[in-house]
């Protein structure tokens, strides 16, 4: 698609402005080259609630960040738009998160699985829905040439998209941040829970490696899946890195092993919740340890200077908080400006 026509009296350095969309930056949908869009969904949180919120946090957050990017001046430039946030998406996580925790509750009550067929199959097909949902939005966008991304919502969200670049891109790979292996098959019964999400990217044959840093949360199965999956899978896991740092190892030398498991397009997916706490403390599921924000931007940096491409990402489980969307928001915008720069813009 052509680049985006900036209005001329649109100053870049002045006051964000307060138009309703992302950064305030002066962009729609038909003008914008990338388009973030926001699924405020968390049916199946199993600790602290509030992620549905995240991509509202984000967006208010937004405009207060100034736009000059130290990897890419000219990163808005791209054109992003964040459409509306659908009511109607959050209406149904309203509804089928009610019936999820009864079901959550009865389990940690003692009753099985199965005794609870035909509700759990209630909440599995709204997550059906949301997916195909998402697929149809990002397949629309890029029908039309534009890029995108996902803004969650717990880390369930993004499948449909994962599913979308499945028919753009017959080889990808998916570098994760988290401090959750989301390998967990099924979890609680819920096919689509936040605890299954890279389980069901798996399932996606062009997706041929995961590459996940900052694990420090894990059950034996998924520890299992990782160790017998004829490396498909890749671990970095927190106390590995910074044993490792600890002892003289550069963080540099770190970033470019995790790269080299890499194929040459890559979706990042990010849950706050792989950095330290104190960065994101209102997310769903928080972990002592982590990474530092600047820390995963070097590592992104560094995998854009390696040559790959950055064909999307989602960021997921922001809280429900002003201080965690100012972080999520700063960590859309940076990843923006370096999708857009592995595209060979300059």
């Amino acid at each position: 698609m052509p680049d985006p026509v900036i209005p001329t009296d649109y100053d870049p350095s002045g006051i964000g402005q307060l138009n309703g969309n992302i950064f305030g930056l002066p962009f729609d949908y038909d003008s914008a080259g990338l388009i973030a869009i926001g699924v405020p969904w968390e049916v199946t949180v199993s600790y602290g609630a509030g992620t549905a919120q995240g991509p509202q946090q984000v967006l208010d957050a937004s405009p207060q960040l100034d736009l000059y990017d130290f990897d890419h001046p000219d990163g808005w430039k791209q054109g992003i738009f964040m459409p509306p946030i659908s009511q109607e998406t959050l209406t149904q996580n309203g509804i089928y998160r009610a019936k999820a925790a009864a079901i959550i509750d009865r389990l940690s009550q003692g009753e099985s699985l199965a005794e609870l067929t035909s509700e759990l199959a209630e909440v599995n097909q709204a997550g059906a829905a949301m997916n195909q949902w998402l697929f149809d939005e990002c397949m629309k966008a890029i029908g039309q040439g534009k890029r995108v991304a996902v803004i969650g919502g717990d880390h369930s969200a993004p499948l449909g998209y994962f599913q979308a670049q499945a028919t753009q891109h017959p080889d990808f790979g998916i570098l994760h941040i988290d401090a959750h292996a989301d390998l967990r098959d099924a979890y609680e019964g819920f096919q689509y829970s936040h605890a299954s999400i890279m389980f069901n990217a798996t399932a996606i044959p062009q997706i041929t490696k995961l590459v996940q840093v900052g694990l420090r949360d894990i059950c034996q199965d998924e520890v299992d899946l990782i160790n017998g999956s004829k490396q498909r899978i890749v671990a970095y896991y927190d106390r590995t890195i910074k044993s490792q740092l600890y002892s003289g190892h550069t963080w540099q030398a770190i970033c470019h092993e995790i790269i080299e498991h890499l194929p040459p397009k890559v979706h990042i997916s990010f849950d706050v919740d792989g950095l330290d706490p104190k960065l994101c403390p209102a997310t769903g599921t928080p972990v002592p340890g982590g990474l530092e924000l600047e820390q995963t931007f070097y590592l992104f940096r560094e995998l854009v200077n390696s040559g790959r491409e950055i064909i999307g990402f989602d960021l997921c489980e922001v809280g429900n908080a002003e201080w965690d969307g100012n972080v999520g928001a700063r960590i859309v915008y940076k990843l923006a400006n370096l999708m857009d720069l592995s595209r060979g813009k300059s």
